[in-house]
This record gives structure tokens, sequence and C-alpha cells, in this order.
């Protein structure tokens, strides 16, 4: 938001770099432009009829937020983490998703915890409006007052977050178990019991991580990192 909007209430119109920025953002986000994959300047061009200067205004600022990396003299591309640096990032998830659950629990308003509810039961049943975007675990990070946690997890780090977690979601029964954890936890936040939503919040990013990384070509041993870490 910039100070116009702050000073007026008003959302200014969205200009052509920033909506050519938001449509290859969620190409990213879909996977139709999965990790790994090239980013052509001129494809994406031709796709949305412009020229090539908003999409590689774009292109610049996914670099800037870590979704794309461009080698010299060569293409830009999706970014594509490796196994260690998946298990990082959601081990990173873990402990600071965990945490920001137990302040949300001590934090949110019934007010909030009810939005929160009907919020996510509209995501389940898709009876969302058109275009809107929910997400669990922004709306809960951000819950949890705690500017750290939200500027490590709500910042730049976000996207290449939400990408990893689109790719844990993208099966049927991974999607639907997710609801039924989304919802036990938001219901330990509703209990007040800030111990046992950290401890759900906890194992369901653990469950998720394990997911991902099944489809990741040479993960490492989960079991080993974790018995490395107790030994350290």
């Amino acid at each position: 938001m910039d100070l116009q909007e702050a000073a007026t209430g008003e959302r200014r119109p969205e200009t052509l770099g920033e909506g050519i920025f938001g449509r290859i953002l969620e190409l990213i986000y879909s996977t139709e432009l999965a990790p790994g994959m090239v980013v052509n300047e001129s494809v994406l061009a031709t796709r949305f009829g412009v020229s090539r200067g908003p999409v590689r205004e774009a292109i610049r600022r996914l670099q800037g937020i870590q979704l794309v990396s461009r080698e010299p003299f060569l293409r830009a591309r999706v970014v594509s983490l490796s196994a260690q640096a998946i298990l990082e990032l959601f081990q990173m998830r873990e402990a600071l998703e965990g945490y920001a659950c137990r302040l949300a629990a001590q934090r949110m308003s019934e007010a909030e915890i009810d939005a929160l509810i009907a919020d996510l039961e509209a995501a389940h049943s898709g009876r969302q409006p058109e275009g809107a975007r929910f997400d669990f675990h922004e709306r809960v990070v951000r819950a949890s007052g705690n500017s750290r946690i939200i500027d490590s997890l709500c910042g730049d780090l976000y996207h290449l977050l939400r990408i990893y977690r689109r790719i844990s979601g993208a099966v049927p029964e991974r999607k639907e178990l997710a609801f039924t954890e989304h919802w036990q936890i938001l219901r330990a936040i509703k209990m007040r019991d800030g111990a046992l939503a950290e401890s759900l919040m906890r194992s369901h990013v653990e469950r998720a991580g394990r997911h991902v990384l099944a489809q990741v070509p040479e993960t490492p041993s989960i079991a080993a990192a974790e018995a490395e870490k107790r030994a350290s």
C-alpha cells in the first residue's frame, strides 16, 4: 500500500507492469511455470498481448523476490531448490509457524477466529468470491502479532514458500488431509490452547514437508537429518 492508498483508503489503479507481474506470479504459483522452467520473455509478451518491456520489468521483480534466477548470458528460470534447501525451508516453517500459532491462540479475538472459520469453510466448499485468495497459514502468522515472524514468513520468502506449499497440496488426498489439519489447528486456537495449536501446526508442516520431499530427486533422509540435529 502506498501513501495515497493509506491516506484515502482507496486502492490505486494497477499499472500494466504490476498486472503482468501478477499474471506471471500466478503461473509460477500454479506450477504452469514450474521450478526450473525457463521464463521466456518473448513467449509471455505474446501470450499477454504486450511488448517485452513490461514482461522484462516483471521478471526483474521476480528476481528481486527470489522466485526467478538468471545466470550471466543465460535465460531466466523459475528458482528450483535442492532437496536440502527444501528440507531447511520446511524446518524453518515448522519452528516459526508453530510458535506463531501459539501466539495466535493467545491474541486473536473471537470475531477474528469466527471470520477465519467461515473463510476456511468457504475455501473448502468452493464458495469463495471469484478472484478471492485465502491463505490459512498467512492469516495465522499475521494473527500472531509478532513482527519478526511476520516479516520472515510473509515477506519476500512468502512467495517461495507458497510454491512448495502448492506442490504439497496438489494431490487431492493431501489437499483434503490439509483441510482436516487446518480445522484441528483452528479448533485448538478457538479453545485458546496455545500448546496444542503449536503442536498441531508443527506436525502439519512436517507432514507437508515430507510429502514435498518425497517428490524431489535426491531427497535427504529426514530421519538422518533429525538424528544429526539431535547429536549437535
